[in-house]
């Protein structure tokens, strides 16, 4: 069971999810800063929303923290940076609120069109105001879309449905994937130069901070009309205020601003400009399934499992083909350190087979996970686990072939004089270890595990069994290794019970015996 502290309005739903897996769920909102900093201190998880700052102190308060969750997208008030030098896992629910992010910005986009807001409140406060509100038609406009990710391409299939033109620019989409969406790519100043309307998908780094500013709205095509549904702080609201003053700009829209919360801006008050609370993401359907996802990704975590929406994991993301390997990556890690004396100076991660065609770091990260989980005391995690790599100088090296000649996968570990690998078999995809120290076995992988190295001489075999069985330590699997030469050398036995030590003695001991692994993966 885990401490959960949530200190911001969740869904229901993904709170009782984790109750019902047994952890302790605690809500706490509107808490300040100094009150975060104490109450963070025995906790596993938090659970956040876009107010709750996530500083490189609230991290050190948090020793026992194991995962921060952000139920939406945008993570600029995590420092995700400070939480992976620590260890912690930092998850988001990306695909939460896409929908709703696009149809608010739909919505924002035509409220300023048709000046639909001003309108409304002239005539509710008793004025019939019809000519002065006149707007203009979408059909036929030029809409320029900054950013092409999951919200922006919803944006922009909705607006293809009302006859808009389609602009945008990514520097991570092809020009081939943009034709699909029919769209066409720009600069990102031919894109003010040519839109009519702007709309912005662009999360909050230090390179998109005032990107939408003095300079680029000087270049805007007269008439141009912007709309933030993004993040605050993207569009400088003094610049932009400066260029509806101006004329340079007919309108904007935002959602979204330096500050939050905030009643105040040079935006706020003018005819020109339809605002919201950042309600991009406030729909009961988007809280719902944040609230969901976020706890789903938390239980994933806190069971140190493959989370698929983590940020900070050097590999985030695991085909449906890969992912049944991740199990025995790090089964075979872990089996891979109890051969070693010592954590070697640098270990070879290979895989062959057609799960080398797909994208395998986090299976290296896996095996990394298994071979440090087994010898220190600190939680190895798939966000520390290369960096505890790098405090202990060890060069992991991966490599890749889709030639397989005897498995139609086999995941491979080498390093230190030692080596291992593991295979699934079968519809069912059973683990296999099929190699140890160069020599063949094929034997299911258990927690309890005695790797024998002998000579190829008879009664070897009887010898581990006698020991084994006068201690009344029962053989589950066992298993003949030979090597390349076809020696029957290797002797790898699973047992139902921890080998006791003195098993151990007497078997290293034991003439034609050359060497004796307690063993586990």
């Amino acid at each position: 069971m885990a401490r959960v502290l949530v200190t911001e309005e969740i869904a229901d739903r993904g709170l009782d999810q984790l109750r019902a897996a047994g952890h302790h769920v605690e809500v706490r909102t509107g808490l300040t800063a100094d009150d975060l900093l104490e109450a963070v201190g025995a906790v596993n998880a938090l659970i956040i929303r876009s107010a709750t700052q996530i500083t490189a102190e609230v991290l050190a308060a948090a020793p026992d923290l194991v995962v921060v969750g952000r139920a939406g997208i945008g993570l600029d008030n995590v420092d995700v940076a400070a939480a992976t030098e620590r260890g912690v896992m930092v998850v988001n629910a990306p695909q939460s609120n896409v929908i709703s992010a696009a149809e608010h910005t739909v919505a924002m986009l035509l409220a300023q069109a048709r000046n639909i807001p001003q309108a409304h409140a002239a005539l509710a406060a008793g004025k019939w105001e019809r000519s002065k509100w006149s707007g203009v038609e979408l059909h036929g406009k030029t809409l320029g879309v900054v950013g092409l990710g999951r919200v922006g391409a919803l944006v922009a299939q909705r607006c293809l449905a009302f006859g808009m033109r389609l602009i945008a620019f990514d520097p991570f989409v092809s020009a081939d994937r943009a034709r699909q969406m029919s769209v066409e790519l720009r600069s990102l100043e031919e894109l003010v130069g040519e839109s009519d309307f702007l709309t912005i998908h662009l999360p909050k780094t230090p390179d998109t901070i005032g990107l939408i500013g003095k300079d680029l709205l000087a270049k805007a095509r007269p008439g141009l009309r912007i709309i933030n549904t993004a993040r605050g702080g993207i569009v400088d609201e003094v610049a932009l205020a400066e260029a509806l003053d101006a004329g340079i700009i007919a309108g904007a829209a935002l959602d979204v601003f330096d500050t939050e919360p905030t009643t105040e801006s040079p935006l706020f008050g003018r005819a020109d400009v339809v605002v919201t609370p950042h309600l991009g993401a406030s729909t009961a359907e988007a809280q719902d399934k944040a609230g969901i996802t976020i706890a789903e990704q938390l239980e994933l975590a806190l069971a140190g499992e493959f989370v698929p929406y983590a940020v900070n994991v050097d590999a985030a993301e695991a085909s449906e083909t890969v992912r049944p390997f991740l199990p025995l990556a790090e089964r075979l890690g872990r089996f891979f350190g109890s051969l070693t004396d010592a954590i070697p100076a640098s270990i070879d991660v290979t895989f062959t087979g057609p799960i080398a065609d797909y994208d395998t770091r986090i299976l290296t990260l896996s095996a990394l996970r298994g071979l440090f989980g087994g010898v220190l005391e600190e939680q190895v995690t798939f966000v520390n686990a290369p960096q505890i790599a790098a405090e202990r100088g060890l060069e992991v090296n991966q490599s890749t072939s889709s030639t397989s000649h005897d498995y139609v996968n086999l995941i491979a570990i080498r390093g230190g004089g030692h080596s291992v690998a593991g295979t699934l078999t079968g519809t069912r995809l059973h683990p296999r270890l099929v190699l140890v120290d160069d020599h063949e076995v094929e034997v299911p992988p258990a927690p309890n595990m005695l790797v024998v190295r002998n000579e190829d001489r008879p009664g070897m075999l009887a010898a581990v069994t006698a020991a084994l069985g006068e201690a009344g330590v029962n053989i589950s699997d066992l298993a003949l290794g030979r090597s390349p030469t076809g020696q029957a050398a290797l002797i790898v036995a699973a047992t139902d019970d921890v080998v006791p030590d003195e098993v151990v003695e007497v078997l290293a001991g034991t003439d034609g015996i050359i060497e004796v692994h307690r063993a586990g993966c």
